[in-house]
């Protein structure tokens, strides 16, 4: 693990325990067994759904992309806002946010999957 992927369980310390799984190019954050957010070339993001984007967007905070096969593809992820790592009470509540976001759509996810059989 990279130094600033550990430093993130001190910054969430106030949120709960938080562990890190490599992933691709990067490292996924979870708690309780669920993907809350990711960390792409030492830079934080944080799960969004259609509840949450408008607090990350307000802030003007950037969205996660890569390109793949010459396109351009945008994730339900943002950048974590910068105090977040200097305020571990910002930090829990801005960790609840991502993690409420990635709980609703793995309920979703579920709902949709249990449908179909």
């Amino acid at each position: 693990m990279t130094e600033f992927v550990d430093f993130l369980g001190e910054v969430f310390r106030n949120f709960g325990s938080v562990q890190a799984r490599k992933m691709f190019s990067g490292y996924g954050l979870y708690h309780e067994g669920i993907m809350f957010g990711l960390v792409a070339d030492e830079t934080l993001y944080l799960k969004v759904d259609q509840t949450t984007a408008r607090y990350f967007e307000v802030k003007g905070l950037s969205q996660f992309e890569y390109s793949r096969k010459g396109k351009v593809i945008k994730m339900s992820y943002y950048q974590a806002p910068e105090e977040i790592f200097d305020d571990s009470e910002e930090a829990a509540k801005w960790a609840r946010l991502a993690f409420e976001a990635a709980f609703r759509g793995k309920k979703r996810t579920k709902k949709a999957t249990s449908e179909q059989e």
